[in-house]
């Protein structure tokens, strides 16, 4: 079983800056996505970037230029650098990665972290 936990999250002005992280702990054999979605209230969840092993990422046309994804393969750690924040990017922010767990006999796995909030308010 893989678990994701977010840190970063928190209340900001227009035009301020957050990261998030999202760390992924438990049997991964190995990783092939991570990437961040967000949710808000009465609307569906969608994607915001996305990132695969070799690198290459992609954006929601709403963030582009604005944010940045990366990761850290050694630490199973996803990041999202959010610039230039605006009122409409308010949300919860989910964390997702899928790839192969478990040791002795890997399988594909897709797991969800628990959330965390963003609000853009002046």
């Amino acid at each position: 079983h893989v678990q994701l936990v977010e840190s970063g999250g928190g209340l900001v002005q227009p035009g301020g800056s957050l990261r998030l992280s999202c760390a992924a702990s438990g049997s991964i054999f190995s990783i092939n996505a991570m990437g961040w979605y967000r949710q808000a209230p009465g609307k569906q969840r969608d994607l915001v970037a996305r990132i695969i092993l070799d690198g290459s990422t992609n954006y929601a046309d709403s963030v582009k230029g604005r944010f940045t994804i990366s990761r850290d393969n050694a630490k199973n750690t996803v990041y999202l650098q959010m610039n230039s924040l605006k009122l409409e990017d308010t949300a919860v922010y989910y964390c997702y990665a899928d790839g192969l767990g478990g040791y002795t006999d890997p399988r594909p796995f897709a797991s969800w972290g628990q959330g965390t909030q963003v609000t853009v308010s002046s």
